[in-house]
């Protein structure tokens, strides 16, 4: 069984849409939580105007029926309430006017796909790029994963998310129960544990935002309830780390990956890296440690998946970079577009989703099943014969 998804939709037009083949049938959705993740993503300090006009739900319009998938094809729609300020600029229909009544962008923002999306795709009009390249397409992919999620949540496999720093102000490592994590992070606007860190966080993204700039910084996800063994060894695509790592780079904005401890492996000798193997008739084969963040040999060890993004500064300023004009090739000042100071805690939700849909496949692949009951049947014979080894 494959788990797969497309989405489409621009920024400014009226929808985001999402398909999703693969999910098994029989899974209950809860539509209230589905919206609650989509909102989640609207949150946190340093968020821009656009928050202020969309309050994301999604609605399914294929896929379900009476609160129950059937197997067919999920269809999810997420609208732009922005759309009405944008009818005429985004109609599919042919338009006339000038380039200020089509609101043609001709001069490329550095830090954006602008430049290059135009001269791929030979378009003179690079709002044709900044519309689909736009951040605004994490709303259907955190709808994705939120359904993710919940297919994941029937099996007891827990996800949460938290910001590790923003700039250079870092907030000290959460030592929480993953429910106390999530509830604790849940009411931070930074979405972080340390009290401390987050006031200094805040304070860092208001004098950012008033000296007109943008600010970065790391997060990370845990996911807790896995057996061992998802993903695999035999081929490099099928490593699950190495997928989750191009999903979170995939993410806007996201130029960097840890998984574990990371980069500090390379700091360190191997006999304060590697996690000892230890084992228990209760608890069967288990780590001492986990600095691997879950994984060995592109498998999970039954142990959390820790994985940790780095976010750079949103390239969108208020005080704009010189670029150039491309039909003049003059230099001028990068056009400006509307944009957050910082969108560290929300991009932190976005990974949650990301990453949760990564596992979800990787975890429908090993217990695949046309129904929830036979992926449940699967996975109590497989975690039957783990427990007999």
């Amino acid at each position: 069984m494959s788990l797969r998804y497309l989405t489409a939709g621009e920024t400014h037009g009226p929808q985001l849409t999402a398909i999703i083949e693969g999910l098994p049938s029989n899974l209950e959705l809860d539509f209230e939580e589905l919206n609650f993740q989509l909102q989640r993503r609207q949150k946190g300090h340093g968020r821009g105007r656009r928050m202020q006009i969309e309050t994301d739900t999604a609605q399914i319009v294929g896929g379900v029926r009476h609160g129950r998938t059937t197997g067919a094809p999920v269809a999810v729609v997420v609208e732009n309430k922005d759309w009405k300020h944008w009818t005429s600029v985004m109609n599919v229909e042919p338009v006339e006017g000038s380039d200020e009544t089509k609101r043609r962008v001709f001069r490329p923002r550095p830090g954006h796909a602008d430049l290059n999306g135009g001269l791929k795709y030979n378009l003179r009009d690079l709002r044709n790029v900044l519309e689909r390249s736009s951040a605004r397409e994490t709303a259907a992919r955190v709808a994705v994963g939120a359904i993710a999620r919940q297919l994941l949540g029937a099996f007891g496999v827990k996800v949460a998310g938290h910001v590790v720093s923003i700039g250079g102000v870092e907030a000290a490592a959460p030592n929480l129960p993953i429910d106390e994590l999530i509830a604790v992070t849940e009411e931070s606007p930074v979405r972080v544990a340390d009290k401390e860190a987050e006031q200094k966080m805040i304070e860092l993204i208001d004098r950012t935002k008033a000296d007109g700039d943008t600010i970065g910084g790391v997060v990370e996800c845990i996911i807790t309830g896995l057996p061992v063994g998802l993903g695999s060894h035999v081929q490099w695509d099928r490593k699950l780390d190495g997928r989750i790592a191009q999903a979170v780079v995939s993410i806007n904005a996201f130029k960097g990956v840890e998984v574990g401890i990371g980069f500090e492996a390379a700091r360190i000798p191997g006999s304060q890296v590697h996690d000892e193997i230890l084992y228990s008739e209760e608890k069967g084969f288990y780590r001492g440690s986990n600095r691997a963040g879950g994984f060995e040999g592109g498998m999970t060890t039954g142990e959390p998946i820790v994985v940790r993004g780095v976010m750079k500064p949103i390239p969108t300023l208020y005080k704009p970079l010189a670029s150039v004009d491309i039909d003049t090739k003059e230099a001028f000042t990068a056009q400006v577009e509307r944009s957050d100071a910082c969108a560290v805690p929300a991009a932190s939700v976005v990974m949650e989703h990301v990453v949760a849909w990564e596992v979800a496949k990787a975890f429908l692949e090993k217990f695949g099943g046309d129904s929830i009951e036979e992926m449940k049947a699967n996975l109590d014979s497989y975690l039957s014969q783990v427990g007999a080894y």
